[in-house]
């Protein structure tokens, strides 16, 4: 049975991978604008990073159940052979840290030790690939916080972090040097790691419990990091504990069952702090598509990926980081829309275009329009010039005989069959459609190459079976080819959520029932799990299961949610047809975030685009 892990954090800290059958949590990751992407302090030796224990009884603790306050702070329920163990993870709003509570409850008189040990030496940095930091480890007692300081050190400061606790404690730690084989040169290499202590002697009578509290601080270098731990300590844990769970109970929505309320709200915060966050030494606000390193392109940023899916269900609970989301594409990353991933920064990452990223902004730039009524957003001069910019490169890919428009890559970022995409040039329309309401002034002449664009749409990407059916084709050539084809990012399901055409349309009812029938090479007709596959990845898509719920099949969608395990109830990329589990792209949060915006709009019985 594959590892469960659960994950939590903040906007400065993500815990990705904390392990419910031992309570370790295996790495702390953090994001870094001098890096372009995220940093991941891991365990070192084969250790987890920090690990709770015991000592002094016949077993080591074993946690068997695990409780979710406002559906993310976790609380680990374990037992040893005296007695139980409670483990709370808090990490608390705001804050450049995190905060472990271990509450211990004997059933006979204890004497035992108790506390944390920490492995650090492995310092990983994480952009789509996860590669070493090449760097020097350290670890020395500070009157900072009356506590050890951890820091890594890189030609100079790289981060620090700190813990304080709220019991006299024992902090203890030995350097030892190991060797270790390069995955990419296989050379094997010298290097130091740190394992340290933090613990305390606890006399506990039969029915007595204690309670040891670490707060853990993170900084550019001591000082900031142990004045961190300190701030959460002055705060006190009940403080932060009551600060955070109002925060999230005002983001959180309940639905029909207790197992779709579960799937919606844990994904939500999931796509709130982990397609979100904020950096910790320049403090910016930025997207990407997951701070997990279990993603496989973690840490990097698609227009796409930010603007269709996560920003949506962002915007349903919190205009105002929407509104911060919204800022950071048209400042940091205005110059590059468009093209298939940037780094953190703006720079780019991989080159190539592609059509839907290009229009993605101006579709959610209309989307918070009309959600927030805020018209001084639109007139703020950074957002007029990336308006521009986007309307500029829009016209530099139009075919001026079609009318349509062309891309480089496709919604999976996989290349092209033939050029011209229907899916995209949807998108176009759309974004077209939005520029002539958003700035009439400027491009009320949009409204008519809208409605030009539209017509050559109907014209060039509609075919006919040989009983007479007609369908829309996936891409053209304008040569006579075209593709019967689907992609869950990009769906052809989806053009009625758009209000491209009607959920009655005859053209589009054949298509989706084509892409639906058993006779479709990517579709899993029959399965418990009855959703869309492609070449990228061929099993179920979660994606697919969101335009299901988009396109007229919610009921089917939902018993599917269920039912699916996903990544232990988040969302990833693919899933195991027969069972739900998942298959490849774990700890996807932009999907997570497309995932509980379909929900939403469900839930309430609206429909996001008027047509």
């Amino acid at each position: 049975m594959s590892t469960k892990y659960l994950p939590t954090g903040n906007e400065y800290i993500s815990i990705p991978d904390l392990n419910q059958e031992t309570g370790s949590i295996e790495s702390i990751s953090f994001l870094s604008m001098k890096r372009k992407g995220m940093l991941l302090a891991t365990g070192s030796n084969n250790k987890p990073f920090i690990k709770p224990f015991i000592e002094g009884t016949s077993s080591q603790i074993h946690f068997s159940q695990v409780s979710l306050d406002n559906y993310w702070i976790p609380t680990l329920h374990g037992t040893f052979s005296d007695g139980q163990v409670l483990m709370t993870i808090l990490t608390p709003i705001e804050e450049k840290g995190f905060i472990i509570r271990l509450t211990i409850t004997a059933q006979s008189d204890l004497q035992i030790t108790s506390g944390l040990d920490i492995s650090f030496g492995n310092i990983i940095h994480c952009i789509n690939e996860s590669k070493p930091l090449r760097g020097k480890t350290y670890c020395y007692l500070s009157p900072w916080n009356d506590n050890l300081i951890f820091d890594f050190d890189c030609g100079g400061p790289e981060f620090s972090f700190a813990p304080m606790t709220d019991f006299p404690c024992y902090a203890s730690f030995e350097e030892k040097e190991i060797t270790v084989t390069d995955d990419r040169t296989h050379l094997s290499l010298s290097k130091k790691i740190i394992e340290a202590r933090l613990s305390a002697d606890l006399s506990l009578k039969a029915g007595q419990s204690r309670t040891l509290t670490f707060f853990f601080g993170l900084g550019y270098e001591e000082v900031s990091a142990a004045t961190s731990a300190k701030e959460m300590f002055r705060q006190t844990y009940e403080v932060e504990l009551k600060r955070t769970s109002f925060w999230l109970k005002n983001r959180i929505n309940e639905f029909r069952s207790h197992k779709l309320s579960r799937i919606y709200n844990q994904n939500l915060f999931f796509c709130i702090f982990y397609s979100t966050g904020l950096t910790f030494d320049t403090e910016e606000r930025v997207l990407m598509t997951s701070r997990s390193p279990r993603y496989y392109v973690s840490a990097a940023y698609w227009d796409r990926d930010s603007m269709l899916w996560s920003f949506p269900a962002i915007l349903d609970v919190d205009s105002s980081l929407a509104k911060e989301a919204l800022t950071y594409v048209f400042t940091r990353q205005s110059k590059n829309i468009g093209v298939h991933s940037r780094y953190i920064d703006g720079s780019i990452l991989e080159p190539g275009f592609e059509l839907d990223e290009l229009v993605a902004p101006i579709i959610a730039l209309y989307s918070y329009a009309k959600k927030s009524k805020e018209s001084s957003f639109l007139a703020e001069d950074f957002v007029k010039r990336s308006v521009e910019m986007i309307v500029d490169k829009l016209e530099g890919r139009r075919d001026f005989s079609s009318n349509l428009y062309i891309t480089f890559l496709q919604p999976t970022d996989d290349e092209i069959v033939y050029p011209y995409l229907c899916y995209n040039n949807v998108l176009v329309w759309k974004a077209l459609v939005f520029l002539s309401e958003l700035y009439p002034e400027k491009y009320i002449d949009f409204s008519d190459k809208a409605a030009s664009l539209k017509e050559s749409i109907l014209s060039n990407f509609v075919f006919e079976n040989n009983d007479g059916s007609k369908y829309f084709g996936w891409s053209i050539d304008l040569k006579g080819n075209h593709d019967v084809y689907d992609e869950p990012p990009g769906s052809l399901q989806l053009l009625p959520y758009y209000g491209f055409c009607s959920m009655d349309d005859p053209v589009w009812l054949n298509t989706v029932k084509m892409i639906r029938s058993k006779d479709y090479k990517y579709s899993f007709h029959d399965s418990p799990i009855a959703e869309i596959g492609c070449p990228h990845a061929p099993y179920p898509w979660i994606l697919s299961l969101c335009n299901s719920m988009l396109c007229g099949y919610a009921d089917k969608a939902l018993k599917e949610l269920e039912i699916i395990e996903m990544d232990n109830g988040i969302a990833c990329e693919s899933v195991d047809p027969i069972h739900g589990s998942s298959m490849t792209g774990e700890a996807f949060a932009t999907c997570a975030g497309f995932l509980c915006h379909s929900m939403l709009l469900i839930e309430k019985e609206e429909t996001l685009y008027e047509k």
